[in-house]
């Protein structure tokens, strides 16, 4: 035992490990669901600014959509759940020192990737979009949004470093708070620069994408603020850097960095099947049907912060739980979350089914987006509660360090979505075919993942008492 490992849990810690699960549970997600579903709303208010652009603007971003969101859920859900999970692990096993430590190597981590993720989309960026369907004025409006989007994919990956260490020690306020205030300004900053309001010029979609890069960079100054303030439970720290402690990160991170990205492909391929499909009797095809399908997705895409609201303190209370040797209670706390998720998202799926235009119509009374979107929200909407019941349970298996369910969940709902998708269009050139694999592909990501966890998935292979493994 190090001379760290006798101090004295932090009692932020100490209420993880101890306080009744549902709720500390709903305690610490309320701030993190308020500012996950406001930065949701806020890129679909600047979805609806787009749109009074016009259709090609509308379809041009939703050919971006998926990659961006890809980006987000990656820095924020993936590689930040990983050093959340290394974070809450280290503060539960009483490793204040590599808990410090971690701060730095997620900083290099995400510095990184994020790098390397902005120079990939900007110099292929055209050949994605336009083998997403993309083509003429929507292809251009998808490229200038994507150019300066992804040109401040670093500053987004810095900012969820940041976020995520602090949410690692179960602190969701701060985060949230940080995020909310970039919102305040994000919402009236964007249709500024879109429509060169007051002192600003007109720069159309560009001027989305600048508003969108700003204010990232803003949050990600005021959280780095924060943790040299000394008020955090963790801190900047000089230190050498370790390959244990990075292995720490990236043995979460990397693995739920598959399951994004199955999830994302799953998406992009749905794009492309719907782009390509003939006009049939589900409806149409090509510039009309994507934009139907990338509206009504959208709000599949709302759920991700709904679950990652209540996904971020899973992680932590998960961890730390698992760090201190307490199994039991990390999997009572994973199966309540798993349930609260599932309500929530089937609340708002069942909605969009009944009354779908009242979606759809917030962004355009295009007649071929409307019906296209509609009929996706009446088939898939219903399956909603299943994806969030998921993802929560995906986020709960961060916490474990336990990813192998997730990936082979996110594997079964890509083939059943793309291969069950691409078979019906063959047979009956039919979108509503499409849907229907979609809704089925759901229901099978949520229900695997969740008699896996149950079952106790996560300990059959190093016992009831291994949470203390990944202890240096």
């Amino acid at each position: 035992m190090t001379a760290t490992e006798s101090r004295p849990l932090d009692p932020r810690t100490r209420l993880l490990l101890e306080a009744p699960i549902a709720r500390t549970l709903v305690h610490l997600a309320w701030p993190n669901i308020l500012v996950m579903l406001a930065q949701a709303s806020t890129g679909l208010i600047e979805t609806w600014f787009v749109s009074r652009l016009g259709i090609d603007a509308l379809a041009g971003m939703a050919l971006v959509f998926p990659g961006f969101m890809m980006m987000q859920m990656l820095s924020a859900g993936a590689m930040g759940g990983g050093i959340s999970s290394a974070i809450a692990r280290a503060l539960g096993g009483a490793r204040r020192d590599d808990a410090d430590g971690l701060v730095l190597h997620a900083i290099v981590i995400n510095g990184a990737i994020g790098s390397v993720f902005s120079a990939l989309v900007l110099g292929f960026g055209p050949s994605l979009y336009r083998g997403l369907g993309g083509s003429g004025a929507a292809l251009d409006a998808a490229l200038v949004y994507s150019n300066i989007v992804f040109l401040g994919t670093p500053l987004v990956w810095l900012m969820n470093a940041l976020a995520s260490a602090i949410r690692g020690t179960g602190n969701m306020l701060v985060p949230s708070l940080a995020v909310g205030a970039g919102i305040a300004i994000l919402v009236p900053l964007s249709p500024c620069l879109i429509f060169g309001i007051g002192p600003f010029p007109a720069l159309g979609m560009a001027g989305a994408g600048i508003a969108v890069v700003s204010t990232t960079g803003l949050v990600a100054a005021v959280l780095a603020a924060y943790i040299a303030s000394g008020r955090s439970v963790v801190r900047f720290r000089r230190s050498r850097l370790r390959w244990a402690l990075f292995a720490d990160i990236l043995r979460v991170g990397a693995v739920a960095s598959v399951t994004t990205l199955q999830t994302t492909l799953t998406v992009a391929l749905t794009t492309a099947l719907v782009g390509g499909a003939a006009s049939g009797s589900g409806g149409p095809g090509g510039g009309d049907a994507i934009a139907g399908y990338g509206t009504g997705s959208r709000l599949e895409y709302l759920l991700i912060p709904l679950a990652f609201g209540l996904g971020a303190p899973l992680v932590a209370l998960v961890g730390t739980n698992i760090g201190a040797g307490q199994p039991a209670r990390a999997l009572r706390v994973a199966l309540t979350g798993g349930g609260i998720a599932f309500v929530l998202a089937e609340a708002v799926g069942v909605a969009a089914a009944i009354w779908p235009a009242a979606w759809l119509g917030l962004f355009s009374d295009d007649p071929g987006m409307l019906a296209s979107g509609a009929q996706y929200l009446r088939i898939v909407g219903p399956a909603y509660g299943f994806f969030g019941l998921g993802l929560a349970l995906y986020f709960a298996s961060q916490g474990a360090g336990r990813l192998a369910w997730p990936l082979l969940a996110g594997l079964a709902r890509l083939v059943v979505a793309i291969g069950g998708g691409w078979v019906a269009l063959r047979l009956t050139g039919s979108l509503g075919w499409l849907f229907a694999a979609l809704a089925l592909a759901l229901v099978t990501y949520g229900a695997t993942l969740c008699a896996a966890v149950a079952s106790g998935a996560w300990f059959k292979r190093r016992g009831p008492a291994a949470g203390t493994a990944t202890r240096a």
